[in-house]
């Protein structure tokens, strides 16, 4: 299987459509599907259903979808790391976040970055620790920002003096709004439907209320704060999720309670034991420490 008639495999399911796939590639349209007629020979699966004006992908066909669009980013990443190492003044850096108030001061370190090195690319992928330590394993980072334990044997890592506060994210037309704290007591009693993401509900909560997590009226879990927040406003419930990355704001139809007592999720920046870091990933690592300082 050649790397090249995966990219073509990618661009026809993304098109569907075989004329359109051969303009982007620029390449024949005989000569297109011929390539994806050898793969599918090469395969022993049929990968397309066909029509007279479209392509859609069979069972088998969305398999190798998704493993082809990750072996083609993998590939592509490691192109511009290559690159990287014999152009020290440029090059990407790849860097995994949960989602947390705390990432301005990465962005100052970042902007630092960039000021005194151009042609660094800073990507930013964003997503659980669980989802974005899965990345950092696979090689498709070079830093990971995490909220919660991580295997020491496994990383590197700098503790950062940030910690996030979990609270209550809620209308304010909420009796509950009217607290200036909330406790475990508050939720179970007023059996108020809550929002958290999943990560939050299996670490975080274990720890603040115990055995009681089981008692809290769960009606939704969720991973983007924007998408949450548009629930709570449409009464679907309030969400349990760190202060600052969803608008509280006095304009704002929501408000923000703190967890009583306080439950803190502090900040690590992990990177890969072992694992040789590009001219401008390392660049970066050297500012890191001013993060602690």
């Amino acid at each position: 299987m050649e790397f090249r008639v995966l990219k073509y495999f990618l661009a026809i399911a993304r098109e569907g459509n075989m004329s359109r796939a051969a303009e982007i590639l620029h390449v024949t349209q005989p000569t297109l599907s011929k390539q994806i007629k050898d793969l599918e020979e090469e395969l022993g699966k049929k990968l397309f259903v066909r029509s007279n004006y479209s392509m859609s992908l069979t069972a088998e066909g969305q398999i190798l979808y998704k493993r082809a669009r990750d072996i083609v980013s993998l590939a592509d990443e490691t192109v511009d790391e290559l690159k990287s190492m014999t152009e020290p003044t440029g090059g990407n850096v790849n860097i995994g976040a949960a989602e947390s108030d705390s990432i301005k001061y990465l962005a100052r370190i970042i902007r630092q970055l960039q000021q005194e090195s151009a042609g660094i690319t800073v990507n930013i992928y964003s997503g659980d620790s669980e989802s974005v330590e899965y990345k950092l394993d696979k090689g498709q980072l070079d830093f990971a920002v995490v909220v919660r334990e991580f295997d020491l044997n496994k990383y590197n890592f700098i503790k950062l003096p940030y910690c996030d506060r979990f609270g209550l994210i809620t209308r304010r037309d909420n009796p509950l709004a009217r607290k200036k704290q909330i406790t475990i007591e508050d939720l179970i009693e007023s059996n108020e439907p809550l929002i958290a993401s999943r990560q939050s509900l299996a670490y975080d909560f274990q720890k603040w209320c115990g055995a009681q997590t089981e008692k809290l009226n769960i009606v939704a879990t969720g991973d983007i704060p924007f998408n949450l927040s548009l629930l709570a406003k449409e009464k679907v419930g309030s969400i349990l999720c760190f202060d600052k990355i969803i608008n509280t704001s006095p304009e704002s139809q929501l408000a923000y309670i703190p967890l009583e007592p306080p439950l803190l999720a502090p900040m690590y920046i992990i990177w890969k034991k072992g694992m040789q870091l590009t001219p401008p990933a390392k660049k970066l690592m050297e500012r890191f420490k001013f993060l602690v300082l």
